[in-house]
């Protein structure tokens, strides 16, 4: 059996270390024409949404949002919305939309979150990609995961990579999500670093890396690693979800690292995969002009899959199409959103949209039209 490294930090012994700003990640302005429009109707077939802009509408003066990276739903029916803003990194909503809590501002780059019980409490793994902006400058800074309470009490943080001998020194890491699996090891996917999916044991203790870039098996490299998440779909035999943004694909892994298929989105640069009973839900932040041409920088919508991982809706993007079993490009086709980052599906099949550079966006919720 591989030796397992254990790499368990209390958060003040994380380093971080200060770079340049990166200019290819700056937020462009957005154009006035390009509103949401409340009561407008999204999506296809039996998969339509209608829009409620203001559900998550706070005071901006008192919480303001930089960018809305992650959202969840807590088992007593209310929301966590992860954000980097220097002033709060967590918002907790009622179901209603109204504000519940605000606290903790440790995370100047929070970008995704994983929700996992222990012993009956409920537990937050906390991605910091290590983007944040300091005196209105943006800097490429060391990622860090911490596991915490919902609270926001730290119970450990992992180190970095490469104090476990899974980096080389000086290797960039800066992991943008994390996933728990129902053994309780936790995978983290680095994407805006060296690519990989790092997998822990339950007590921080690391066990394997594979993905990245140069991966052994050409099937299972990634190309922006930008989400991570658990396939229960089939509760006898879980998988791993991985996306590959920059390659308009998801891919499918055992839980020990195993490639398994790649399923295709073209035109769409899907980031995180959320599994809802028997459908994913895939946040896509920017999509092609008509599906095949340039990249456009403010897109995005969401792509519903089926449990064969057909697309079979798209809210605020193209009707899915299948020519000889392989869907055809997909891309935007109204002005709902911009950089779809992540979402959250809730008991009733509501969709709560939260985005990145949309101008200090609060979470959409598309309301399940029944």
């Amino acid at each position: 059996m591989k030796k397992l490294i254990t790499t368990a930090l209390s958060l003040s012994a994380l380093t971080i270390l200060a770079h340049g700003p990166n200019d290819g990640h700056k937020h462009e302005s957005l154009p006035a024409s390009q509103q949401v429009q409340t009561g407008e109707v999204l999506g296809h077939g039996s998969l339509q949404y209608k829009v409620h802009k203001d559900w998550g509408k706070l005071d901006k003066a008192k919480y303001p949002i930089k960018n809305c990276h992650a959202m969840l739903e807590l088992k007593d029916g209310n929301f966590v919305a992860l954000l980097d803003d220097n002033k709060h990194n967590f918002l907790k909503y009622s179901p209603d939309g109204k504000l519940l809590d605000a606290w903790m501002k440790e995370y100047p780059g929070a970008h995704g979150i994983a929700l996992f019980e222990k012993n009956g409490e409920e537990h937050f793994v906390v991605v910091d990609s290590g983007w944040a902006v300091r005196k209105g400058r943006q800097y490429r800074e060391t990622g860090r995961v911490a596991i915490t309470k919902a609270n926001g009490q730290l119970v450990f943080a992992l180190g970095h990579p490469q104090t476990v001998g899974a980096y080389e020194p000086g290797q960039k890491y800066m992991p943008c999500d994390a996933a728990v699996a129902p053994n309780g090891d936790i995978y983290v996917a680095d994407g805006y670093g060296s690519q990989w999916v790092l997998q822990y044991n339950q007590h921080g203790q690391f066990i394997r890396k594979f993905g990245g870039a140069q991966d052994p098996n050409p099937n299972a490299r990634l190309n922006s690693s930008h989400g991570i998440s658990i396939d229960t779909r089939d509760p006898k035999n879980p998988k791993l979800l991985v996306s590959s943004r920059s390659a308009n694909q998801l891919k499918v892994f055992t839980l020990d690292g195993k490639h398994l298929e790649t399923i295709d989105l073209p035109g769409a640069y899907g980031g995180q995969a959320v599994v809802h009973g028997n459908k994913l839900y895939v946040g896509v932040c920017w999509s092609k002009e008509n599906g095949t041409g340039k990249k456009l920088k403010q897109s995005g919508f969401v792509a519903i899959l089926d449990k064969n991982n057909k697309v079979i809706s798209c809210p605020g993007g193209s009707e899915p199409k299948y020519v000889d079993g392989k869907i055809q490009p997909m891309y935007q086709t109204t002005k709902t959103f911009l950089h779809v980052h992540d979402l959250c599906v809730d008991s009733n099949g509501n969709i709560f949209v939260v985005q990145w550079n949309a101008k200090g966006a609060y979470p959409i919720k598309l309301e399940l039209i029944k």
